[in-house]
């Protein structure tokens, strides 16, 4: 049961999520929400780096881990408060596990989705077969403790690229992977609806593993 505290929070967040993407903080809350003792989990409860006016630190580690803790450190410093981060990316095997950790800037700036998408495209060709055209999408969550506690959890979820793009979802790399999760039945991520991506996702699989601890912080 929530503390009748925790009942009535307005304002103050309990954990912050280290993002300023508002659909991230709602899928985090839908994940706790799947723990029974906080299905009744306010909103409130997890705030964002963009309710504090926090910019993004520099993310110059060299996993994912190291990324997601540089940046849940960076946030729980700044408010003094518990702070979750994660960092993900697109491992293709046949290019030795790249773009990975640079995913977001593949093109050379950061963000520009349809230009990664579009030079990965051409990095693999047409001519790769499915057998080798195999690849994952890794996320490393981080949960960092004001008392100095770390934790870091992985998710993975593994599919096949295709050579064009299907779908108008999800964002990055989606709509030209295929997971192997049944529940896809042949669609790529940017074809399924946000609850059956979240429900298989490389995100959502790293958040499960990582609510007990979080849901020890709000119970």
């Amino acid at each position: 049961m929530l503390h009748s505290s925790m009942a009535a929070l307005s304002t103050t967040p309990m954990l912050v999520l280290a993002t300023h993407n508002a659909g991230k903080v709602m899928e985090l809350r839908e994940i706790l929400r799947e723990v029974p003792s906080l299905a009744n989990l306010p909103d409130a409860a997890i705030g964002s780096s963009a309710d504090f006016g926090l910019g993004a630190p520099v993310e110059d580690g060299l996993t994912f881990a190291e990324n997601a803790l540089i940046k849940a450190r960076a946030v729980c410093q700044a408010t003094g408060l518990p702070a979750v981060a994660d960092d993900s990316g697109l491992c293709v095997d046949i290019m030795g596990g790249a773009p990975g950790i640079f995913s977001a800037r593949w093109c050379g700036h950061h963000g520009d989705d349809a230009a990664n998408l579009n030079l990965l495209l051409g990095q693999l060709g047409e001519n790769t077969d499915a057998a080798q055209r195999g690849a994952a999408f890794i996320c490393a969550a981080a949960l960092v403790l004001p008392d100095g506690r770390e934790f870091v959890e992985l998710g993975e979820m593994r599919g096949t690229l295709l050579t064009e793009a299907r779908g108008a979802g999800g964002f990055g790399y989606d709509p030209v992977f295929v997971p192997d999760d049944a529940i896809a039945q042949g669609r790529t991520s940017a074809e399924l609806s946000p609850a059956e991506k979240n429900a298989i996702s490389h995100r959502g699989k790293a958040f499960r593993l990582m609510a007990p601890q979080m849901a020890a912080l709000l119970t």
